[in-house]
């Protein structure tokens, strides 16, 4: 589509900055084979928190919530949702596990895009994995209860050759054109969103595309990094970003560049963070102490002890347990709320 035309992406430009970027993931890409092969059971904990926190974040960025427990239950021991919102977010969690296990088989193409939208309503009553029948809008919900229309996308008559010209086009720009993939994984995305070839869920599959397609190019941080949470967590710059890039799609007159940074500064984040719980410890520096305190200092959002135990399954609780105490005593950390439900957060100074 749009983003994807040839005269379009070989009109973009770059500052010495954004190469810089680029440069530096291509170097993360290259280093992350060293941490892949080292210390199983902190990355299978990474990625076992990674999918916790994906099935939440990106189902709350889209009004989806669940008490933290149940998510927990639903991710980690595959329990049974009980309600509409725990149904969405067994099926993001299904969907995520798909990618997971068998990214290298599955294509870009419509029919895999129809099965993972298919699969994050498999648990719901309304049908999943159908283009749009009638057209829709892109609606910014206000805090005083009003809306605003933030973009008007492709309409449901045009969504299939759409979808059908995205697929071609990212195929050529990959496999005969040979382009970066991180320019051409961020257009798609863009491009995608703007199509918004769903009634529902399109947030979702996009950013379940988003995924598979670094997966396809060899960037594998999301398996071990939630790309979610960060999303989530950057949420006013992630829909910004969005709004900005997609003025003027329609007549292909669009600026891609402050989504496509911000892309890149996602990403840029997970390796830092996946690289901070790792590193140490594949140098030989790190003992089970150590490893709870970088886990503890690489967390940027409220934890509990729950979650540490995910990221570092070969520690006891108790030794959990005496960590958090050590760094409360250095002020490092604080406590909020007691017994099970107690969550702890980094204090800044």
């Amino acid at each position: 589509m749009h983003s994807l035309e040839e005269g379009f992406l070989k009109s973009l430009t770059f500052t010495s900055e954004q190469l810089t970027t680029l440069r530096t993931l291509g170097e993360y890409r290259g280093k992350q084979a060293l941490y892949f092969q080292q210390a199983p059971e902190v990355l299978k904990g990474l990625q076992e928190l990674s999918i916790i926190e994906s099935s939440e974040s990106s189902n709350r960025l889209e009004g989806i919530t669940a008490p933290a427990r149940r998510i927990t239950e639903l991710v980690k021991y595959n329990s049974t949702p009980k309600d509409r919102s725990e149904q969405e977010i067994a099926g993001y969690r299904d969907a995520l596990n798909l990618i997971h296990q068998s990214a290298n088989h599955m294509p870009f193409s419509t029919s895999v895009i129809l099965q993972l939208h298919a699969w994050i309503y498999r648990y719901l009553s309304s049908p999943g994995g159908e283009w749009k029948t009638t057209d829709n809008e892109i609606i910014e919900r206000l805090p005083d209860g009003g809306k605003r229309v933030r973009f008007i996308p492709s309409n449901a008559f045009e969504t299939p050759l759409a979808m059908e010209s995205l697929i071609q086009r990212y195929q050529l720009a990959i496999q005969e054109r040979c382009m970066e993939p991180l320019i051409v994984i961020p257009a798609v995305i863009l491009d995608f969103l703007c199509i918004h070839p769903f009634r529902d869920g399109n947030g979702r599959v996009a950013r379940l595309l988003t995924l598979l397609l670094l997966y396809h190019t060899d960037y594998q941080v999301g398996k071990y990094i939630s790309l979610e949470r960060i999303f989530e967590e950057s949420k006013e710059s992630y829909y910004e970003t969005l709004e900005k890039s997609s003025h003027g799609w329609h007549q292909g007159r669009h600026d891609l560049m402050p989504w496509m940074t911000y892309f890149w500064g996602v990403l840029v984040r997970a390796y830092k963070e996946f690289e901070g719980r790792v590193s140490p410890l594949k140098q030989g520096k790190g003992n089970k102490t150590d490893h709870v305190s970088i886990t503890i200092k690489s967390i940027p959002h409220p934890f509990s002890i729950s979650d540490i135990e995910r990221a570092c399954p070969s520690v006891s609780r108790d030794l959990i347990r005496l960590v958090l105490r050590q760094l409360r005593d250095e002020g490092t950390i604080i406590s909020e709320g007691k017994g099970r439900s107690a969550k702890w957060v980094k204090r800044f100074t």
